[in-house]
């Protein structure tokens, strides 16, 4: 059922369904934990706790002005996983989530962690990391929402997926990020342009399973080979059929994957 948890003077809404060992599922930019609908059936069926968090800004969450990079969200996370006293949980994170999921990850234990499609370990190119976005690219993101924010989710939802889906599926996905506040949108798209999770990677000793699509034109599968060589106990499921969207692309080999990984 859904409640809201007190983290940092911010309403944070968490959606805490089933029994079993939980799951924590961290969503990406700009959707909320509805976008994990179909994982969130798959767990119930086969006997786990599902914990979706709608991060700041997002859902049905609060949305503050600040706090949205990488360690408050992180910190945000940390409130529910307290209120809950969650132990022993798995976490997993798509795109912004599976950023957010490292940082967590280089501070708190974990049960096991699942990336997919993460954005990390840096979003955007710089001199030494010819990966990603270039600046500019988010920087044009920003500059649409702050004009028509529905039509440059539009536009970037076309990127998001490898495979033809019908259209109310997509009409559906659409609106789960037109929920977001625009301050959430445009506050965490420069975190995901300016963040460098690098010297974090070598901090997670969870063992951790890497999902991503070869496909992806939002995070190129070249972030999945980076985050294997920097974490210590990584590995690669990679996804043939898949863009960024693997939760649908891909989504029943995405379930079989996960459920083998938890068991």
């Amino acid at each position: 059922m859904g409640k809201w948890i007190q983290s940092q003077g911010t309403n944070i809404y968490v959606e805490d369904v089933g029994r079993g060992e939980a799951v924590v599922f961290l969503h990406g930019w700009p959707a909320n934990n509805d976008m994990f609908e179909y994982q969130k059936n798959a767990l119930l069926d086969a006997g786990y706790r599902y914990v979706g968090i709608d991060f700041r800004g997002f859902g049905r969450s609060d949305a503050p002005s600040t706090g949205y990079d990488y360690a408050t969200m992180a910190r945000d996370v940390h409130a529910v996983v307290e209120e809950l006293r969650l132990e022993d949980f798995a976490l997993l994170g798509f795109s912004m989530g599976g950023a957010v999921a490292i940082r967590y990850a280089s501070e708190h234990p974990v049960k096991k962690l699942i990336l997919a499609g993460a954005a990390a370990p840096v979003f955007t190119q710089r001199d030494d990391y010819p990966y990603g976005m270039k600046k500019e690219e988010v920087d044009e993101l920003i500059a649409s929402t702050k004009q028509d924010r529905p039509s440059m989710l539009k536009g970037f939802g076309k990127q998001f997926f490898a495979k033809d889906h019908p259209e109310p599926l997509l009409d559906w996905f659409h609106h789960v990020s037109l929920v977001a506040s625009s301050q959430g949108t445009i506050n965490a798209a420069i975190a995901l342009r300016d963040e460098d999770l690098r010297d974090r990677l070598g901090l997670v000793d969870s063992e951790t399973l890497i999902i991503h699509g070869k496909q992806d034109e939002i995070c190129p599968f070249e972030f999945a080979l980076e985050m294997e060589k920097g974490i210590k106990n990584a590995r690669i499921v990679p996804f043939e059929e898949s863009g960024h969207g693997t939760v649908l692309d891909e989504m029943d080999k995405f379930n079989e994957t996960l459920l083998a990984f938890l068991r």
